[in-house]
């Protein structure tokens, strides 16, 4: 993925696209999720990926809501596949089985992230490490794909010294483990206390091999400061939602909001070289980590521009800025 996007810049590295918006759990940090919505049909998952691979993209992350609740999941992974691209997948990891599992392997999966918010489940979160080690044992003993474990702080998360003992349970059962600074239900990036920086240096230094740990932006974030980078959110990064409309990411979308189908090179070029505002307090790694390809280069002179049902975009002030 480093190499083809450093030799290209016109097309994405990686594409986030959702099958699903429901979820089988209700996480109160958490605002990529519903109870109601259809799977979308898998000739228009089928189509959508087609459209992906022509932009000649790299990568596809599949996430949702909970994407283990599609139906057709193993084909859609395998259309990935067959256009050679890389599959991954975030999951809560809930429904994860021996029989499950197995069936992602054949599929094709190549890379599957599950994060664990706590020990034991409360209001905030019911991904815990007790429901989830027997799940975490099951990915050990049985995939074939890379498995990586992503503790997280912040976020009203209420005991951040659990995300200690779940990265280190990853690291004994041979998976590889990240560390995330998560948004509170708005989006928003709030700065760590003391003990959760602490436990944040800990688990960040863990298991340094990881190609997941293109993650320095995260030491801004930690204390509350802004990062100086080029988001190529649109461009280099898409996000799909189940609608099939294009959006920077997760937490901003309506921009562009322009339906996959009618997005065209065009859109991509515009976008690599348009500046988002709220960019200097993200807190999305994924974006973070594919920006990092492109930072030396392609200064951004354009205004972002949003669809008709979009909010404005959020750039978070600090504790400091706002008094």
């Amino acid at each position: 993925m480093i190499a083809k996007g450093l030799l290209s810049t016109r097309h994405p590295l990686l594409a986030h696209i959702i099958p699903t918006r429901r979820c089988n759990l209700a996480c109160k940090y958490c605002n990529e999720y519903d109870h109601i919505s259809e799977p979308v049909a898998l000739e228009e998952m089928f189509r959508r990926l087609d459209r992906l691979a022509g932009f000649g993209t790299t990568v596809i992350t599949i996430s949702g809501g909970e994407p283990l609740l599609h139906p057709g999941l193993d084909d859609i992974i395998g259309r990935i596949r067959r256009h050679g691209m890389i599959a991954g997948m975030i999951t809560n990891g809930y429904l994860l089985t021996a029989e499950r599992i197995q069936r992602l392997n054949r599929a094709g999966l190549e890379h599957l992230q599950i994060s664990i918010d706590n020990l034991m489940p409360d209001e905030v979160s019911k991904k815990s490490l007790k429901v989830l080690d027997k799940k975490l044992q099951l990915l050990a003993e049985h995939a074939d794909f890379h498995v990586n474990i992503n503790s997280v702080v912040g976020g009203g998360i209420r005991n951040p010294e659990d995300a200690l003992v779940v990265a280190r349970r990853a690291v004994e059962l041979g998976l590889t483990s990240t560390v995330g600074i998560i948004h509170d239900g708005g989006g928003q990036m709030r700065p760590l206390s003391e003990v959760e920086q602490r436990v944040y240096r800990t688990i960040r230094d863990m298991g340094k091999g990881s190609y997941a740990r293109v993650n320095h932006f995260q030491e801004n974030i930690a204390h509350g400061r802004p990062n100086n980078w080029r988001c190529r959110s649109g461009g280099r990064y898409l996000y799909i939602c189940e609608n099939g409309l294009v959006h920077y990411c997760s937490q901003q979308r309506g921009y562009p909001a322009v339906p996959l189908e009618k997005y065209t090179p065009e859109d991509l070029r515009r976008e690599y070289y348009t500046r988002k505002p709220c960019a200097p307090y993200c807190t999305v790694s994924c974006v973070q980590q594919v920006a990092a390809v492109d930072f030396w280069r392609g200064p951004q002179t354009l205004a972002a521009r949003r669809g008709p049902a979009a909010e404005p975009l959020v750039q978070v002030s600090t504790a400091a800025e706002r008094s």
